[in-house]
């Protein structure tokens, strides 16, 4: 059987699921390891170099916004969460600390592995040629992905953040629908699941108080002219 993929590190406490996601990733051609606790998982990301990795959020010991949060003091390894808790509070937290995407259990493995392609392919793509745009007098800079605010504050989002923010600030005007959106920014189809788009406009929101994201209601949103 081929690895020529590269290796998934799958933090997940049940081994059912586990035995379920490693099943689906090998027959596409994925090294899967398996850490059962955070503790293995922290390990596993320094040791058996992932190209990304699939995090519960629900772990015994060191629960997943803490292992995500140590991921990201040290890696820029794409990150997908994976969560059965209903509330927004941990996605939102996830995704503010650098969390890439999240999955809500149940899910369905052959949608998790087109989340692990579309993440790969974002995250591997040729760096951006170094450009500004500016919107209501916000600075967004490609290079060094961070945006000066009209009081002179530098704000860096995270990852994805900024990679919404590009895409709505390059499209000034035209209101985008979440499916447009997913497909541009996550890159892959609407599975059914758009929240992760208005949760990470929220962020947007927070982060940059005054920059115009309106909401096309019942559509997605645009970047207005302030």
């Amino acid at each position: 059987m081929t690895t020529s993929r590269g290796t998934v590190l799958l933090i997940e406490d049940e081994e059912a699921i586990a035995d379920l996601v490693r099943m689906y990733f090998e027959q596409e051609g994925y090294r899967l390891v398996h850490a059962a606790d955070g503790e293995r998982g922290l390990e596993a990301v320094r040791d058996r170099d992932p190209r990304v990795v699939l995090l519960d959020l629900g772990l015994p010991g060191i629960d997943g916004i803490e292992v995500c949060r140590r991921i990201r003091a040290s890696s820029d390894v794409p990150v997908i969460m994976l969560t059965a808790r209903d509330g927004e509070v941990d996605k939102v937290v996830g995704l503010e600390i650098g969390a890439d995407d999240y999955v809500t259990k149940p899910f369905s493995p052959r949608e998790l592995v087109a989340r692990v392609r579309a993440v790969l392919r974002r995250s591997e793509e040729p760096a951006r040629v170094p450009s500004t745009l500016e919107v209501a007098g916000f600075e967004i800079d490609s290079g060094r992905r961070e945006v000066r605010l009209p009081s002179g504050e530098v704000v860096r989002p995270t990852a994805r953040e900024f990679d919404l923010l590009w895409y709505l600030a390059e499209n000034q005007g035209l209101v985008l629908s979440r499916p447009q959106i997913l497909e541009a920014v996550w890159g892959y189809d609407y599975f059914g699941e758009t929240r992760t788009v208005d949760v990470h406009i929220r962020q947007l929101r927070r982060k940059l108080d005054g920059l115009p994201i309106e909401t096309a209601w019942g559509v997605g949103y645009r970047m207005g002219d302030g």
